[in-house]
């Protein structure tokens, strides 16, 4: 069993991980190779380019690590399905977008394996209060 150094979580880019910021300066005081993590996470996502990939990195005290990669933020999904670039800034007042029942079930799909429950109902519901928290409506 080795020992745990640290555990690091970051929000990378899927299969456009580099040793710039902000991997580099997140994993490079625990000595991890920055190549190897890069070459490591960009392998693994390469099939999901152009969305935001979290990964929980692992270091152990030799220099190794292990990574456990995440579903893509909620917040990330909605943008994308409702065709925006952010969120509102007065979410009760201004709405910025639109989802569909079947899109948030989509989502709810998608998050599934991150969430401490596996009834799509009870995932629909916390995904629609973050929607809703955004300023994008629900419509059916």
């Amino acid at each position: 069993m080795k020992k745990v150094k640290a555990i690091v979580q970051l929000q990378l880019q899927a299969g456009q991980a580099s040793p710039a910021p902000p991997v580099g300066p997140a994993l490079a005081p625990h000595g991890v190779n920055l190549m190897a993590f890069c070459k490591e996470y960009n392998a693994k996502t390469r099939d999901k380019q152009g969305m935001i990939i979290p990964v929980v990195v692992t270091i152990y005290q030799d220099g190794t690590f292990t990574m456990q990669l995440k579903t893509p933020p909620t917040s990330f999904l909605l943008k994308r399905a409702a065709g925006i670039e952010k969120g509102s800034s007065r979410p009760p007042k201004e709405k910025v977008g639109k989802v569909t029942r079947q899109q948030l079930r989509e989502i709810a799909e998608i998050k599934k394996p991150d969430m401490n429950t596996d009834d799509i109902e009870a995932i629909m519901r916390q995904i629609e209060g973050t929607a809703r928290n955004m300023g994008i409506e629900i419509v059916d």
